[in-house]
């Protein structure tokens, strides 16, 4: 059974950084996707960051240049480096790994950014 858990996240205030990271367990097939996505409050949930087990990374465009996504593919791992961070970007954060045709998720950690 594949396990996500996040951590990392807090209450910054703009301009400030925040580091979030999702370490895995269980059996996870060597070809995979695994990212970030975010719920701001009343809204859906979106991407935010993700890197195939190739390499590809995808941004949103409002993160662009102030977030980056890194992976420990020994340990199947991934982060999210957060600088510059602003209000609009608070959201709860939730790690997702997509393999084989699966969705997995984290319990999702909460960013706060107050202005």
């Amino acid at each position: 059974q594949v396990q996500l858990v996040e951590s990392g996240g807090g209450l910054v205030q703009a301009g400030g950084s925040l580091r979030l990271s999702c370490a895995t367990s269980g059996s996870i097939f060597s070809i995979n996707t695994m990212g970030w996505y975010r719920q701001p409050p009343g809204k859906q949930r979106e991407l935010v960051a993700a890197r195939t087990s190739g390499g590809n990374t995808n941004y949103k465009d409002s993160v662009k240049g102030r977030f980056t996504i890194s992976r420990d593919y020994a340990k199947n791992t991934v982060s999210l480096q957060m600088n510059s961070l602003k209000p609009e970007d608070t959201a709860v954060y939730y790690c997702n790994l997509r393999s084989e045709n699966k969705d997995y998720w984290g319990q999702g950690t909460q960013v706060t950014v107050t202005s």
